[in-house]
This record gives structure tokens, sequence and C-alpha cells, in this order.
């Protein structure tokens, strides 16, 4: 699939894929980084005397956060001529680098993900209820699929506006129901990226392999997001896209 029908089918059905994007030096990067940030999260969790820790579930489910601020070398890969034409194929011609996050899920029996809209933790978590939609690039470090909980969408979902979410107890999951007839399931080789918007429905399966399904993940803005009331500036808002053109580079 070419620029121009990613495009089209982002804008349509508000997610695309992007096969094989990130192979060679970057995905070497990317898993060279995974497994000390699953080992952060272990000994975050150590010192909290607890099993889980927000979504995060020891051994089952792991999601680190703002990975780059502590391994600056992984805005090779956030601030790569990929990921601006990612971003400009999906957001448009301004694009600001937002998050990233590593989510792993450990072998035989790693957790599901429920089904949500990342604009719904945004807004639970208490961001702006009138954000614009953003950009999450799922970027599998090994193939994705059915079998190790790869993700689904619901296409056409990203229309609406932002659902309300329900916190379900034991998983910490937010949640919505979904009626899973309308979704589809996206296996993926690694190194490949699936992007969607922030307003797109989906969730991932359980992984009933005997490997860790590893992923990581990049979200862009097309503004600077600020929370409401102090209207100080959200996660990060590094400039990677500006009239169509890469600013920033690694």
């Amino acid at each position: 699939m070419g620029f121009e029908e990613q495009k089209a089918q982002f804008a349509e059905q508000g997610y695309a894929v992007f096969d094989h994007a990130l192979n060679g030096d970057l995905l070497t990067l990317l898993r060279s980084q995974c497994d000390a940030f699953v080992a952060r999260e272990d000994a975050r969790m150590d010192a909290a005397g607890s099993d889980t820790l927000g979504i995060s579930h020891r051994g089952k489910r792991y999601f680190a956060n703002e990975c780059q601020r502590e391994q600056p070398e992984l805005r090779r890969m956030l601030f790569s001529p990929v990921m601006a034409d990612v971003c400009r194929a999906t957001i448009g011609d301004t694009a600001y680098f937002f998050f990233d996050q590593y989510v792993v899920k450990g072998p035989e029996g790693g957790l599901p993900f429920s089904w949500h809209q990342d604009s719904g933790y945004v807004v639970a978590y208490g961001g702006p209820l009138d954000h614009a939609p953003y950009l999450t690039c799922w970027c599998p470090l090994d193939d994705a699929t059915l079998d190790n909980g790869t993700v689904r969408v619901v296409p056409g979902s990203h229309l609406g506006g932002v659902l309300p979410h329900v916190k379900h107890e034991g998983s910490n999951d937010l949640a919505v129901e979904v009626d899973e007839a309308d979704s589809v399931a996206i296996e993926v080789p690694a190194g490949s990226i699936v992007a969607f918007s922030s307003r797109t429905l989906h969730a991932t399966g359980a992984n009933r392999t005997d490997r860790p399904r590893r992923v990581y993940l990049a979200q862009y803005t097309a503004e600077a997001m600020l929370n409401p009331g102090t209207r100080q500036l959200r996660r990060n808002a590094i400039p990677l896209v500006q009239g169509g053109r890469q600013v920033t580079f690694a």
C-alpha cells in the first residue's frame, strides 16, 4: 500500500499499516532497550510491595512510560524520517512528539488489554476533554499474531467523540463495550507500524505463546496538549513536522 492509500485509509477507517517500516537499525535499537524497562517496572513494583502497579501486572503485562527521557538513544527512532513520513500520512503537516511507552505481554498467559480509546485515558486522567485526536504508532518488536495478542481495531470508530470509559477492578483497565463483530485483527511482522487515531477503538488479546510479545508505542499530536485549568504542558510537545517539513532530528 502506497502513501496516498495509507493516507486515505487512515482518514476513512482510523488506522493504517506501514509494513517493515522499522527494519534494520531502528528495530535493533528498540529491541535492545526493552528488557531494561521491564526490569525498571519490576523494581518499581518491588519498591511498592505489590505485583500490580496501575495497569502493569508482574510477569503478565507491562506498560513502561516516558522511556526516551531515560534513554535518549530512543530519539533516533522517534525523530527519524520514517516517523515524520508516518505523521504526514496520518495527522498531517504538523506533528509534535507526545509520549512513548514499551508494552510487553509475558509468555503463556500475558494479559489482554480491554477495548478503549487512547483519548479516553487522557480524559480519565485529567487531560482536556476537547483535545484534538492524536496519533498512536503501535510498533511490534516481534511478529504480532492472534496467538500472542496482536492489536484489534474497529474501523471507522474514530469518527465519533471520546466515549465514557469504565474502570475494571482487578486489571485496572479503562474500557468501553464493543461489538467485536465489527473489529479486525491486524497481524503484522516485526518492524511494522500500525498507526491509529487516539479515538479509534482498539484492544489486544492474551499472549498464549511461550515467548514475550514486545511492542514500542510512540504518540504524536497535531498541537501541543495542555492540561485544563493550569494550562501546563501535558507530557511532551517536541516538534517533528512543521509546515510539512521535518524540523527535529535525533
